[in-house]
């Protein structure tokens, strides 16, 4: 069975306001012409190897477009979003009345903590082991929240605030292995990665790598499809019997999202 994705056409995608490091220069400098032409070449990438639902944008919601951002995923559970700045709240009824129209039962955190959804909450595949960031979007306290969905809940702290999210320094693959940033990391909770990923297993990458969103990688089976990455990495995640696609995002970039940011596991 294909992977299935949400993903939302960036009809109103822009950077409007300033809510990360990587929107600050790029108020208004999106070139809306060529990001609906990546979200294209995109969704046509993806679509060879998932499934793919599409949610209706809306007016006024730039960063809907940003569907990993929508809540949690598990079987026929949704979590929904609680987001951190008033500017993407608007967002959250959008985007559960999408998951009740297709009759997913619906798991509420506490309404006064903050949580990004796949943002900052990413499954370990095959397992029930779940990585959450927290730090810059989503609260500590989500934590022991997120427990009595994933009883295997691990927290980790982001410290970099270029990568605001767990998903933009951290990936999970199919192998059993993690590609990760280890200068977005807290020492602690780089030494709980360590611990628990074997080091044949953990590629680290490189800050260059790193800033072009490369943990940021759509993972759908063996196959992941990244905005960018250096031949080096190319050819060590071949070996490892991975199958790449390199598709540019750049003007989702500008306001802090790869590709994996524009997808939502389902």
């Amino acid at each position: 069975m294909k992977p299935r994705f949400l993903m939302c056409p960036p009809d109103y995608f822009g950077v409007e306001y300033n809510i990360n490091l990587w929107m600050t220069h790029n108020l208004g400098r999106v070139n809306s012409t060529l990001a609906k032409k990546q979200w294209q070449n995109l969704f046509e990438s993806l679509s060879q190897y998932a499934e793919i639902e599409q949610l209706k944008p809306q007016p006024q919601l730039p960063d809907m477009v940003f569907t990993a951002n929508a809540g949690l995923v598990k079987g026929s559970t949704f979590i929904p979003s609680r987001f951190k700045h008033p500017e993407r709240q608007p967002e959250e009824i959008h985007f559960c009345t999408w998951f009740a129209s297709k009759g997913y039962r619906q798991f509420d955190l506490a309404s006064s903590v903050s949580f990004e959804g796949e943002g900052d909450a990413l499954s370990e595949p095959n397992n029930n082991r779940l990585w959450m960031g927290y730090g810059f979007r989503t609260d500590a306290r989500a934590h022991e929240l997120l427990k009595v969905l994933f009883p295997q809940c691990t927290a980790l702290q982001l410290i970099d605030p270029r990568f605001y999210h767990l998903d933009t320094c951290f990936c999970l693959l199919p192998g059993g292995q993690v590609m990760y940033f280890p200068n977005a990391f807290s020492a602690a909770s780089l030494q709980t990665i360590e611990t628990h990923f074997a080091e044949k297993n953990r590629i680290a990458v490189d800050e260059e790598n790193a800033l072009y969103f490369v943990c940021n990688a759509i993972v759908a089976d063996n196959n992941l499809i990244l905005n960018h990455a250096n031949p080096t990495l190319i050819n060590r995640l071949s070996a490892l019997g991975y199958r790449t696609t390199l598709t540019s995002v750049s003007e989702f970039l500008k306001a802090g999202g790869g590709t994996k940011c524009l997808a939502l596991r389902l």
